[in-house]
């Protein structure tokens, strides 16, 4: 009997050693500085990958353990992911909702647990329980949307005799970010509006009907090709596209493609812009089609990300924060925002290349 007991309590010990305690069946873990939770919406794009692996690997090198978790699109699955990191003992949440306004119970439970919570890129709505924002400024970046359009476009030279003609597409509904790309996309190009050198024959300009669920790149295209087909027949071609995400932005040019668009005497490619300065979106700027992109760098988004996990979980207050811009509809976020930039054909090789965000190799060059 003795022997049995002096077992157990050395397998006790091993087990206490190892860092190896359970809680209702859960194990959790905690080594270096700390676990902390990210959560990412989906791994089917590009940028999602290397916001995690950003955060994530700067994370590490700081001593902390990090649990990456990729949700896929699916609501369900990213709410069950957050339980299960607040049942870990996560230190700190750093959430990349994929619906905004549809995670409130998790956040009440992460606050009664005294976890912080970063909402990153995406911000949190409709609670109290979100900590801080971590972005770039979604309305200036909206303004960067509407300037590509009038620069590509040459709007200040247009005049209402001969108005530029051009459609609207925006992002998905349920993310808040869509909300300040439209509106500072739109406040840039209202005086072209205003003074009727900038047309939209299909009328769809308000940001519920022109809104891309999910920001869905075949949702798009289906969309363009319905507004080419119903708008765009005889001498009436289109000029531009107003495109929040490069999916979308490179799907709407193969509908166009599709109707002879770039390949038609008189009909060439519209102007499109679009975000995330994604590979594909690169290769086809430096090919002459799509027109713009808006560089957002994930690793600056990552750093400043590491940098405020880092702060809150040393005990200290984050400095140079903006207590005024982001309300989530229960309460002013206290924001960390950061600056974009617009890349064309002109500057790939300098803002893009140069600053290792994407290698020759990856653009094929």
């Amino acid at each position: 009997m003795k022997y049995l007991q002096k077992m157990f309590a050395v397998s006790v010990f091993l087990l206490v050693a190892a860092g190896m305690v359970f809680s209702g069946g859960q194990k959790a873990q905690d080594s270096g500085k700390g676990l902390v939770g990210v959560v990412m919406p989906t791994r089917s794009e590009e940028r999602w990958i290397k916001d995690g692996n950003a955060v994530k690997e700067g994370l590490e090198k700081l001593g902390y353990t990090v649990d990456l978790q990729y949700s896929d699109d699916d609501i369900p699955t990213q709410t069950r992911q957050i339980d299960d990191l607040i049942t870990k003992g996560v230190k700190v949440l750093v959430i990349a909702s994929i619906d905004g306004s549809a995670l409130s119970n998790q956040l009440a439970n992460a606050k009664a647990a005294k976890i912080p919570i970063i909402s990153y890129d995406r911000l949190l709505m409709q609670s109290p329980n979100v900590d801080y924002y971590v972005s770039f400024d979604n309305y200036k970046v909206g303004v960067q949307m509407g300037d590509i359009l009038v620069t590509g476009l040459k709007l200040d030279q247009a005049t209402a005799a001969n108005p530029v003609i051009v459609e609207l597409f925006a992002g998905s509904p349920d993310d808040n970010n869509s909300v300040g790309f439209y509106n500072g996309a739109m406040d840039r190009l209202k005086p072209y509006f205003d003074k009727g050198v900038l047309k939209v024959p299909s009328g769809q300009i308000d940001r519920a009907v022109i809104g891309t669920l999910r920001w869905d790149a075949a949702e798009a295209q289906k969309r363009m090709e319905n507004l080419l087909s119903a708008y765009y027949s005889g001498n009436v071609v289109l000029n531009g596209i107003l495109s929040p995400y490069d999916p979308i932005s490179l799907s709407t040019l193969e509908a166009c493609k599709a109707v002879g668009y770039g390949s038609t005497p008189g009909k060439p490619l519209p102007v499109v812009g679009g975000q995330d300065c994604i590979v594909a979106s690169v290769k086809s700027i430096l090919a002459g089609e799509q027109y713009a992109t808006v560089l957002k760098d994930t690793r600056s988004l990552g750093a400043a990300t590491v940098t405020l996990v880092d702060t809150i979980l040393s005990g200290k207050t984050p400095t140079g924060l903006d207590t005024t811009s982001y309300n989530n509809g229960a309460k002013i976020v206290p924001s960390l925002l950061l600056d974009s930039v617009i890349v064309t054909k002109d500057n790939v090789q300098k803002d893009v290349i140069d600053t290792g965000y994407h290698t020759r190799a990856e653009l094929g060059l």
